[in-house]
This record gives C-alpha cells, structure tokens and sequence, in this order.
C-alpha cells in the first residue's frame, strides 16, 4: 500500500494564513500599545502640577542650576539674568516625577520617561511646579512675594562657602515667618570641594539649622553632574505626597489665588483682531476656577491716583504650558483673560489677589497688626524697636507694599498703595538698611 502525498499547496496557503493571523495580532497589540503610551502621556499633560517647591537660597549657590537639573528650563530668561549670572524675577518651570519599576531606590526615582540606568519605561507619579527666586540682598523683597505661593522650600547651600551666608540666614528666617514648614536642605556644589571640606561644610549646615528645621532632610549634590539629583526627586516626591490632602480639602473653599506675574504674550506687529488678552500668572490658594468663570481682581490698577479692581472672563486656563478647561489648588497656572493685555504686560498686575466676582474683601491703606520683631540676626545684628512715623515694608501674600508705622503700640501701619489682605494673615516686615530692605520680623493681621 503506498504513501499518501501531502498537498503543498494546501499547506503553503495554511502556513499563509497563519502568518497572515500573527502579523495582524501583532499589529494590532503594537497599536494597542501605542494607543496607551498616547492616552499616559496626554493624561500625564494634562495632569495640573501638585505642589509648588521654592529655590531658595544665598545669590550663585546653584538655584537655577538645580532647576534646570530638575525641568529641563533654565528659569533666568531675562538678559539682564543671563548677563549677570543671577536671577532678578521670579523664575518658573514644572517637572514631572516618574519611577523606574525594575531599580531600586532612590535610582529608581527620575524626571525622564525612560529609565538611565535599566532602560525600562518609567511609571508617571505626579507633576510639581519650581519657584526659583532672587539670592541676592536686594531682590529679597522679591523672594519674599515668591515664597508667599511655596507648599514647600529646597533651601540651597554652596559647599564651597562657610555656611551660613548672609542671604541663606536670611532666607531661612522668611521660611519660619512665612509658616513654609516642609523644608529640604541641599549642599551644592560637592564637585568643586575636598571630601574633608565637603563633611567640614555639612557640620556647619546640621548646626545652623538645628533650631528652626531640626528634621529637615540634608542632600549633598552636585547639580552641573545631575550627581545624587534621583535622591532629590525621591525626597521632593515623599513631601509632596504628605501634604497632598490639605490640598484636596481646599478645593471645597472660596476661589482665592495670589497673581506672582502678568503678561502680554502678543508679539510685535500683530493685528489687533488677531491679539490675545493679558495672561495672569500664579498659585490657587483655595477653591478651584475653569473657564467662563467671571473674575475680580483686586486691588486693581490705578488711573487718576486711584485704584479700581478689574472685572474679567477666564478666556483660557493653562497649567504646565497645557491648556486645561479647570484648576484647582496646587502648581503654578496661567489665566488667558479678556483683559487689554496692556494692562497686564511687564508682571503689571503682580501682587493682586483673584477670586469669582463678587467674593474678595476689600483693599484697605490701613492695616492693625499684632507686630514681633527678631531680637538679633546674623546678617543685621541686634534689632531696635520701631518708632513712630518710621517707613516699613510689609509683604502681604505676593504684594509688596511701603508703608509708615502710625502706631507702635497698636502696631498700627499706614500704606501708600491699598492691599487685599484677610483677618488672621501673616505679613513679613522690613525695614531699610543703606540701600535695600531686611527682613527683621513679621506681624499677624487683627
């Protein structure tokens, strides 16, 4: 009895439809994988910064450095900045926080969507928002309207310098004036310095801030070599992640945001039914806001040597340079509105405050205020008491006002430009040494 021959064509034709069945599957799971990857990253884009963190710290210890080691942005923009090498604005930019699920911590925790150390896909966790402000003595006014939008502080100290420096004294004071209590301190600069030097300069650090943030974490790095910057971000990640739930129980209140900049994005020579109206800039304090909402903001801008609150729509909400249609408490965002952007332009309307119309208290020029003055800084020496009709400066959220103490006693202070302010607030006070203001105390609001 013979063999019986297989057809090879019919086999041929089911071998090609085999493959024919594999290679579609296998289209259709690198779609399905490439359709995901897209939903995660415009859920990650459009996922509003947590938490707001502040750069701060005495002039040209590596702020601005750290920031770009973090985002990616340079945050000193302005000519000005770059000629001088210092940061004179407030400078801004936001970062995501992702986790590599193969490595171990704290090399697993990055800003990049990929892994430098395995090659893995990184888990997104959260977004966070960077406030670089001024190290120098006469831009603290400047660091003060700054710090008043911070959830938390990364206090900078250059390992090549005996600490404490002049700013970083004073600079660590406006965090305990301010009530800024999660703080994380970071020796810069390791790189440039001995490792004798380097623990030399840590003991100094442990000394000066055992008093005031005895439990703050102490993070040696060096910044230009993105050198112990994942021990950063994991540390930055665990702060965010405590203080997440005041944050969510904010929401439920009154709309109230602090303006931090304002601007006129339109560029030279554009038509003007082609314009866009001026963009605020700052931090939501409480409540949440979308678009359409009709907002106030106070006290306003001055025509005629008075004052007079602006009545505007929200045109466009932005958070991370991501167009959002709500905000809510937590990173930096922008408000597109149908204001002249003129009024806007050159951080025109810093230090207002914004909320639904309707809802802001009034602006006073009078302030009753329960005053305490430090009795002795490092940067000043012993501080005197005020006298009567002596000239202040007073920072009140991100408004930064002058003013005449009428009252020492009642702590009564006399303004010359009005301020939104509500009972039971906190202000930090200067008084003017030579050329600039120092921070010597600060008052609660009756």
């Amino acid at each position: 009895m013979g063999v019986k021959k297989k057809n090879k064509k019919n086999t041929n034709k089911k071998d090609n439809t085999v493959k024919e069945r594999v290679n579609e599957e296998r289209t259709v799971i690198t779609v399905e994988k490439e359709e995901r990857k897209e939903v995660k990253e415009r859920i990650e884009q459009n996922t509003q910064s947590e938490w707001n963190i502040g750069l701060i710290g005495h002039v040209d210890h590596g702020k601005t450095t750290i920031a770009k080691a973090l985002s990616g942005v340079w945050t000193s923009k302005y000519s000005e900045e770059l000629e001088r090498g210092i940061t004179i604005r407030i400078g801004y930019a936001d970062f995501s926080i992702y986790k590599c699920p193969k490595c171990f911590e704290p090399e697993c925790y990055t800003s990049k969507k990929v892994c430098q150390y395995c090659g893995s896909e990184t888990k997104f966790l959260r977004k966070i928002s960077i406030v670089d402000t001024p190290g120098h003595e006469s831009l603290m006014a400047v660091m003060l309207s700054g710090a008043s939008v911070m959830d938390g502080a990364i206090m900078v100290i250059g390992a090549n310098e005996k600490c404490p420096r002049p700013q970083t004294a004073e600079h660590l004071v406006a965090l305990s004036i301010l009530g800024i209590k999660n703080v994380i301190i970071v020796q810069n600069k390791v790189d440039l310095v001995s490792k004798e030097e380097a623990k030399e300069n840590y003991a100094q650090i442990k000394a000066f801030v055992k008093d005031v943030f005895p439990d703050a974490r102490i993070i040696p790095i060096a910044a230009t070599y993105d050198a112990n910057i994942d021990v950063l971000i994991k540390a930055i990640n665990d702060m965010a992640e405590k203080g997440i739930e005041e944050k969510i129980k904010s929401e439920k209140e009154q709309f109230y945001m602090h303006v931090i900049r304002s601007f006129d994005v339109n560029r030279p020579g554009k038509g003007i039914t082609e314009m866009n109206g001026g963009v605020i800039g700052g931090s939501i304090q409480r409540g949440s806001i979308k678009v359409g909402d009709e907002i106030e903001i106070k006290p306003g801008i001055t025509i005629k040597n008075k004052f007079h609150p602006l009545t505007t729509k929200v045109f466009e909400l932005y958070g991370g340079g991501v167009k959002v249609d709500n905000a809510k408490p937590g990173g930096l965002i922008s408000i597109g509105t149908t204001l002249d952007p003129s009024v806007t332009k050159g951080d025109g309307i810093t230090g207002n405050v914004v909320g639904l119309k309707g809802t802001l208290p009034e602006p006073v020029y009078k302030l009753n205020v329960k005053i305490s003055l430090f009795k002795n800084l490092i940067t000043i020496g012993e501080i005197k008491p005020f006298v009567q009709n002596e000239s202040i400066m007073i920072s009140v959220g991100t408004a930064l006002r002058v003013g005449t103490i009428r009252d020492v006693k009642k702590g009564e202070i006399e303004l010359f430009n009005p301020v939104c302010v509500e009972k039971g607030q906190r202000i930090a006070i200067g008084r003017r040494f030579s050329t600039a203001w120092r921070l010597i105390g600060y008052g609660i609001v009756k």
